[in-house]
Formats: C-alpha cells, sequence, structure tokens
C-alpha cells in the first residue's frame, strides 16, 4: 500500500525516509519534494529503476530524466569538461532551481536513456531532497506527473498522478514558492535548463532550452555574452 509521510512531523519524517531510502535501494520509486516542484525519483544506476520511472511518467527513452545531486563535488564525478561559465553558475545558483545539460563522464555505468553521452544535472535547494540524497547517491528525478500534464507542487497532485506506481511519497508541503513562475507555461515553478554540450562547438556560448524559475536576466548578470542570444 502507498503511504504518505508528513516531513513536518519528525516520527513521520524520519520512517518515511527510511522506507525511501528501502525503496531506492530496491529499485522502487520515490516521490519527494524539491525547491521548485515534487519529483519521482529512481536510483540513477539502476537502469531497470529507470525504466519504471519513464514508465509511470508515460515517456519513453527519448526523454531521460535529470539527475539530482546532493553536493557541487558530484558536478564533477558525473560529467567531464565542465565549462567556467557553468561552474561560475552553479556557485550563483546551486542549490537552486538551475540544471545544467553537460558531457556525462564515459566512465559511469548507468542507462539513463537515449541521452546521446550528456546529462543534466541539478541540486535542490530543499532540505527532505538533499538528506535523501547524501544517503542514496545521485537519484534520477523527473517533474512527479503524467506526461502532458502540469508538474505538481504538493504530495497529493503527485500522488493522484502516480499512485500505486510509486512506493513512497514524501510530502514536503508546497513546492516553488520560493520563486517566481517566470517559464515557459504559465504558473510553472521548473528550473531553468542551460545546455553546455556545444561550448567548444558553437564559439563558447551556453544556451537556455528549457525557461524556468531562474531568469535569462539573472544567468545573463553572472556568465555575460557567455549566454547565447535568443535564437530568432
Amino acid at each position: 500500500m502507498t503511504r504518505i509521510y508528513d516531513c513536518s512531523v519528525d516520527e513521520e519524517r524520519s520512517t518515511g525516509m527510511r522506507l525511501a531510502r528501502s525503496a531506492i535501494g530496491r529499485g522502487a520509486l520515490v516521490v519527494i519534494p524539491t525547491d521548485t516542484v515534487y519529483g519521482v525519483a529512481a536510483d540513477a544506476f539502476n537502469p531497470e529503476a529507470v525504466q519504471r520511472l519513464l514508465d509511470a511518467k508515460g515517456r519513453d527513452r527519448t526523454s531521460p530524466p535529470p539527475v539530482l545531486i546532493p553536493g557541487i563535488p558530484t558536478l564533477d564525478a558525473l560529467a567531464q569538461d565542465v565549462p567556467e561559465p557553468v561552474r561560475a553558475l552553479v556557485a550563483e545558483f546551486w542549490p537552486g532551481g538551475l540544471t545544467v545539460v553537460l558531457t556525462a563522464q564515459p566512465s559511469l555505468v548507468w542507462d539513463l536513456g537515449d541521452t546521446r553521452g550528456t546529462v543534466a544535472l541539478r541540486m535542490p535547494r530543499n532540505q527532505v531532497a538533499l538528506d535523501l540524497l547524501a544517503e542514496t547517491g545521485p537519484l534520477a528525478v523527473s517533474s512527479a506527473n503524467t506526461s502532458g500534464l502540469p508538474s505538481a507542487i504538493d504530495v497529493i497532485g503527485a500522488e493522484e498522478m502516480l499512485g500505486v506506481s510509486v512506493a513512497v511519497y514524501l510530502d514536503g508541503g508546497v513546492a516553488g514558492l520560493d520563486y517566481e513562475p517566470i517559464g515557459d507555461r504559465a504558473g510553472d515553478t521548473s528550473s531553468t535548463i542551460v545546455d553546455a554540450t556545444g561550448f567548444d562547438t558553437n564559439g563558447g556560448k551556453l544556451v537556455i532550452v528549457r525557461n524556468g524559475v531562474i531568469s535569462r536576466a539573472a544567468i545573463e548578470a553572472v556568465i555575460g555574452d557567455a549566454l547565447a542570444p535568443v535564437a530568432e
């Protein structure tokens, strides 16, 4: 039976975190709060668990999930050739609502889907998520919704869409309240995604591929003309 654990109550948080760790360890799915939206999480290094995540959302392998990490040092463990402008953005906006797409370390033994050798990384600014990540390591985490529907910003919305496909739901209250919903969709508090995979071939530019809670102006204030202009 799927259970929701209120992380504002110490005893429920302790039980929920223990069961979430166990679920991740056996390849099951867990819904977690982040600072932007709720996410559905799986062990990034368990291909069956990642496929279970994609199936729960109704997505195929052409939509690989991002990976949430517990700290900035993990960036170099999972990505190679990290450009200096990315390091500047990470120093400014992590933990927080910025996802960076980089070339994955070729030595990694994982299967996130059809990534074409890339990985999307983010360090969230939510203590429940960070505490779980500190114990599990990197997690494949996609927004807690079924494909085509808005991202859940509370645990009830996530449970209504994902139901028994998820083993444990961690309730951290309403997500995204610290951000202005300035993304591509009205009311959306998803992270901003910046792609750095073309940095060495496009004249040293980072490209915003999804507008989210970190504004273009804020990114430009940090990296200046290393940010590619808006495509016409």
